[in-house]
């Protein structure tokens, strides 16, 4: 598939209310996309990295200037045979997954678009019907936290997702489990803690939580194990999960229990469905997350959702839950409580909508 043409765009999405978490407070989500065409056909991938090295050590500025500058002239002209083949490309720059993953997406949406093939289908998808959860970030009083929690059993989501970070306390997970005794309930630390907040951990395993996810810092694997080995609960490692070696080594070392799968994080669709093939083979659960993407980084979300092996509903966002405006379209919408279909059509399924692309553009290429 010879690549004629591509596009780089660094994009800030203002959010509906800012979304709180244990590195920071965000108001808007800084992503960046990907526009790739051949032969009159274009196809789309989207990485959020975010405005800041916060998450990751990537943000959406570098991501943009790499794009554009470094890997946009390896690519364009030039016969790009398969995904296997667009890794080798990529892989001289050290690091950058998120980045790397725009550029994967962007291939597989025009890959199986010139194929009309639905992206679910062609990554070895069982059914396009998928489960969706709820996240909620951190809130500022415990009331608030209950109501929000309420809502989201009641809407019919089958787990709900807090945000948890060190002022967070033990106290506001103890309320939601004593309002709430047989919901399915996880905390997501976001790197925020250290082994010495083993006490808050241990206080935490007596909850009946899903899971604790990525409690320990973004780069470490030996004290998650220390960790898990202290615990029932078991950990779902997130950010520690950059490739497909280090999923590898996480359950070598029981550094975890379950494994959270975001493209973005991991260099693409095609080291996440390495990733998850890995983890089917060692009977590790996993799960998809996201990073408050548009329809168009969400899309390949959705179609991992639909891989065999998938344990636990999945961090997609319906339309009208994070954004005022919807970057792109069409809409995803919720097909019955806490589920959604994955479009069936050629490609991902999603695109940005071109009037509010330019309108909340911060650079292009």
């Amino acid at each position: 598939m010879r690549l004629d043409e591509m596009s780089v765009f660094h994009v800030a999405m203002p959010l509906l209310e800012p979304w709180k978490t244990s590195f920071g407070e965000m108001r808007s989500v800084d992503t960046v996309l990907v526009r790739l065409s051949c032969d009159g056909e274009t196809g789309w991938g989207e990485a959020a990295p975010y405005a800041a090295p916060q998450f990751c050590p990537e943000w959406a500025g570098g991501c943009f200037q790499l794009l554009a500058r470094h890997i946009r002239p390896l690519l364009v002209g030039h016969d790009v045979a398969s995904a296997e083949d667009l890794q080798a490309r990529l892989r001289p720059f050290k690091g950058n997954h998120f980045a790397k993953a725009a550029v994967d997406l962007a291939w597989w949406d025009l890959s199986t678009r010139l194929a009309g093939l639905p992206l679910w289908r062609a990554i070895g998808g069982e059914t396009p019907e998928i489960a969706v959860g709820a996240d909620i970030p951190v809130q500022p009083d415990r009331g608030r936290l209950l109501a929000l929690v309420a809502a989201a059993l009641e809407a019919g989501f089958p787990r709900v997702k807090l945000k948890f970070r060190p002022d967070s306390g033990v106290g506001m997970v103890e309320a939601v489990r004593a309002a709430f005794p047989d919901a399915v309930v996880h905390v997501d630390c976001n790197a925020g803690f250290t082994l010495d907040d083993l006490p808050l951990f241990q206080a935490l395993d007596g909850l009946g939580l899903a899971m604790i996810e990525q409690p320990l810092a973004s780069d470490d694997l030996v004290d998650h194990a220390r960790l898990q080995a202290a615990l029932q609960s078991p950990i779902c490692l997130d950010e520690s999960i950059t490739s497909l070696d280090r999923a590898r080594k996480a359950i070598d070392i029981d550094a975890g229990r379950v494994i959270n799968i975001k493209h973005g994080r991991v260099g693409g669709l095609t080291n996440a469905v390495a990733i998850a093939t890995h983890c089917r083979s060692r009977g590790i659960p996993f799960w998809i997350g996201g990073m408050l993407e548009s329809a168009v980084g969400q899309g390949p979300s959705m179609a991992l959702a639909t891989l065999p092996g998938v344990g636990y509903a999945a961090d997609i966002f319906p339309d009208g839950r994070l954004y005022p405006r919807e970057l792109s379209a069409p809409e995803i919408r919720l097909t019955s409580p806490g589920r959604m279909t994955v479009p069936d059509g050629p490609g991902s399924g999603f695109r940005p909508v071109p009037d509010l692309l330019d309108e909340m553009v911060v650079e292009r290429a």
